[in-house]
């Protein structure tokens, strides 16, 4: 028997079925953020039957789930209406609604999604759990319950407002026919030997596949699919006529330009150097320099006032001043976790940019995009920040626009890819030594820490929080000072 989730694992790869079932230990597991993403899903979960207030829940019991089915068989057959987790086992799949429904029409099946849109997985997902269930039930309608992006909350959270339901039912019904042919097909690979299917698109759509450490093992370091902003149709496409590594690649036919400088430099290990992209860059420049950097969380339920399901809300900055004397002045703002930080952060970021000369971020339109929702949330600033907007300059302009290139970015003009090439045996510029290591981190970190009760573990997050956003502007001015040298 096959669970829900295994057989939509199926329907995008048989062998990462297989492997999920016989060969385990070679998972990867979640890491901090898709445990953050799936506690965020449950978290959803529990709003949503809000919607059908009154049910009953069947409480999940990992090593018994007939009894799970059982308790769900019992619930119905005693005239519940509303069943929040009913489990089935029937017609070879193990399925579990998140809401069941009674109507006098039949049963109506809603499953709850952390999403804002109903996905094509949705739609799979649902048709699976449909044809368990239309085996012992039956069933008149089945729904997607998804979070509305464009709810704004207003007080108290309006779960009708908050979600959306959308019927699938005419998708669903119309996916039945082709379900045990797709069943019978996973049972009988399941029995055989490991599959022989090779990597594809297939293994991240829709979702990264947990055994991609295993079946691209294979491929070195640097390959076709470390090329900067080549498709991943025409990454396979190479893949398949054998073109995998960089010296198998034809220059003139397989590569575009920054293509090519990223395969040359890597072959020679000479970096590129194209002076006069780097001096047009310089002579936008005017100081004092605003080094300047946000960093923003985002929740599926909305805690705040005026703040959206996902919206990027910023919570902290960092800004290194540099005068035209080589003088580095550093200013930072971390909000209170328990508060809507917003506003003091707009006030503190106006006190603290300089009223004139460059604020220079690294892929500058994050930072613009941020600094216009505030204008938007806050009118009464809004003409000062969007003067901020008009003062902007990109890092990220001299690196795509070829003015240099390094061979250990291996196609990527992140500043986590720039830094440590530019800078390989500076420990103060590695973000591997800081707890918290990229945007995501601190984003979920952020998110989590009003719920966190140890105020000395709390504080510690906090300081890494300020530690990582910190070196993100220290890192723009020293590539910045690296650039120049480049150039005289």
């Amino acid at each position: 028997m096959l669970s829900k989730s295994q057989y939509t694992r199926g329907l995008q790869c048989h062998k990462s079925l297989w492997l999920y079932k016989h060969k385990p230990k070679l998972r990867t597991l979640p890491d901090e953020h898709q445990e953050s993403l799936f506690a965020s899903g449950q978290t959803v979960g529990e709003l949503a039957k809000g919607l059908f207030p009154g049910g009953v829940e069947i409480e999940f019991t990992p090593d018994d789930f007939g009894g799970m089915a059982r308790k769900t068989k019992e619930l119905i057959d005693s005239g519940v209406d509303v069943i929040y987790e009913a489990t089935f086992r029937d017609n070879g799949i193990f399925a579990m609604a998140d809401i069941l429904v009674n109507t006098p029409e039949g049963w109506d099946v809603y499953e709850v999604k952390a999403s804002t849109k109903v996905k094509p997985y949705h739609q799979d997902d649902a048709a699976i759990q449909w044809y368990a269930l239309l085996a012992v039930l039956p069933l008149h309608r089945a729904f997607i319950v998804h979070v509305d992006n464009q709810y704004v909350r207003n007080g108290e959270l309006d779960l009708h407002g908050l979600f959306a339901i959308v019927d699938i039912t005419e998708i669903v019904q119309a996916k039945q026919a082709l379900i045990p042919e797709k069943l019978n097909a996973m049972v009988s690979m399941l029995n055989a030997g490991e599959v022989s299917i090779d990597i594809g698109p297939h293994c991240s759509d829709p979702f990264d596949c947990d055994f991609q450490a295993y079946c691209w093992s294979h491929i070195p370091e640097r390959s076709v699919f470390n090329l900067y902003r080549m498709s991943g149709n025409r990454k396979f496409e190479l893949y398949r006529q054998g073109k995998i590594r960089f010296e198998d690649l034809v220059f003139g036919n397989d590569l575009n330009e920054t293509q090519l400088i990223q395969v040359t430099t890597a072959l020679s290990q000479v970096e590129h150097i194209n002076a006069p992209v780097i001096l047009s860059f310089l002579e936008k420049l005017e100081y004092p320099l605003n080094f300047f950097d946000f960093e923003t969380f985002q929740e599926a339920i909305p805690r705040f006032d005026g703040q959206r399901p996902y919206m990027q809300m910023p919570f902290q900055y960092s800004l290194h001043i540099v005068s035209e004397a080589s003088e580095i002045v550093h200013r930072e703002f971390l909000g209170d976790e328990n508060t809507d930080p917003r506003e003091e952060l707009t006030n503190r970021m106006l006190g603290d940019i300089t009223p004139k000369g460059s604020i220079v971020a690294f892929n500058m339109g994050f930072e613009k995009g941020r600094i216009s929702e505030l204008a938007e949330a806050f009118p009464q600033y809004e003409e000062n920040l969007l003067e901020l907007n008009e003062r902007f300059v990109d890092l990220i302009e001299p690196f795509r626009g070829l003015g240099y290139y390094h061979p250990d970015f291996n196609g990527s003009f992140s500043i986590k890819s720039v830094l440590p090439a530019m800078f390989p045996d500076e420990p103060e510029l590695d973000y591997k030594q800081l707890e918290i290591q990229d945007g995501g981190m601190a984003m979920d970190t952020f998110a989590n820490l009003h719920r966190l009760q140890d105020s000395n573990r709390r504080k510690e997050l906090r300081d890494g929080l300020l530690a990582y956003c910190r070196l993100d502007t220290l890192a723009m001015v020293k590539i910045l000072i690296k650039l120049m040298r480049k150039v005289g």
